[in-house]
């Protein structure tokens, strides 16, 4: 049996490999260099017979075996992991995993976190990063939100809040081209494009009958697009909680009345459809319901 089982600093190589989506950072992660990674990449594809990456340059996808794979090497890690040691003390085990979209991590959950340990100051909080909509199996985090339609079997999944969202651009750009009055106008700006915020949903509640735009500047992160609107490369959509602080800085100027109020995307707390859940898991779940559906920000 033991001849059958993967070395299991291949598999640890392997799973952030997939999490970070690179061997540098995953390499980083684990204190060794990007050769000795790749090495146990190899060795743990040479052990299974098949192919667990697609390396195209510098970047790494996963195969579809690799992506099934995946899913069983995160249960066994996470099984590893969560195993009650002797000698460990509860208030050590008291630990929740979450992942996080870069942007919602970044605006959203860590001005709040100080909220949850004043509440609960003996739960760790483990934060995680991934990118909406690529990365859709349960990491081996116990909750994560996603942004996205919120389809995802077999996963317990509820939504937070939806926010509308609008077109802003900034001062400097706005002096660039010619006067935006109507929403006609955009055709004389650049569009900044995401998987994210498609500007279709936004075209329909202006009131044109026009394709999604297919060339030009594409950001797939909603804080840089956020930025890239900023410093003057076009006309972007975004969500008020998101620019807030740079429209009231003058960093970046709403356009138009125009918003869709209910877009494709929204926010969604995602976890294994479990029958019980730890105590701090349950927790941590009910704290991000109570934070995040409230009137405040919806």
């Amino acid at each position: 049996m033991a001849t059958r089982l993967p070395p299991v600093h291949a598999l640890t190589a392997f799973e952030a490999a997939a999490r970070f989506g690179s061997f540098a950072v995953a390499a980083e992660e684990l204190c060794i260099t990007p050769s000795a990674l790749s090495h146990r990449i190899r060795l743990l594809e040479e052990h299974l017979g098949e192919r667990v990456f697609l390396r195209e340059g510098r970047s790494v996808a996963l195969t579809e075996f690799g992506r099934r794979y995946l899913d069983v090497v995160r249960a066994a890690l996470r099984t590893l992991s969560d195993f009650p040691l002797p000698g460990r003390s509860s208030q050590q085990q008291m630990r929740v995993k979450v992942t996080l979209p870069p942007t919602f991590a970044r605006y959203m959950f860590m001005p709040r976190l100080a909220e949850f340990y004043a509440r609960h100051p003996e739960i760790d909080i483990e934060v995680y990063l991934f990118v909406p909509l690529y990365d859709l199996s349960l990491s081996e985090s116990d909750v994560e939100i996603r942004f996205g339609a919120g389809e995802y079997p077999n996963l317990v999944t509820r939504k937070l809040f939806v926010e509308p969202s609008f077109a802003v651009a900034s001062p400097d750009y706005l002096r660039a081209i010619a006067p935006l009055k109507k929403p006609e106008d955009l055709r004389h700006a650049r569009l900044l494009r995401s998987a994210l915020e498609p500007w279709q949903p936004w075209f329909e509640v202006a009131g044109l009958d026009w394709a999604e735009p297919v060339s030009g500047l594409r950001i797939d992160d909603l804080g840089l697009l956020l930025e890239a609107v900023k410093h003057g490369h076009g006309v972007g959509l975004t969500r008020q909680h998101f620019a807030q602080e740079m429209i009231e800085r003058g960093d970046v100027v709403r356009l138009f009345d125009a918003q869709v109020a209910s877009p494709p995307h929204a926010y969604y707390l995602v976890h294994e459809a479990m029958p019980s859940l730890r105590p701090e898991v349950e927790t941590f779940i009910q704290w991000m319901l109570s934070a995040f559906r409230s009137p405040a920000i919806v």
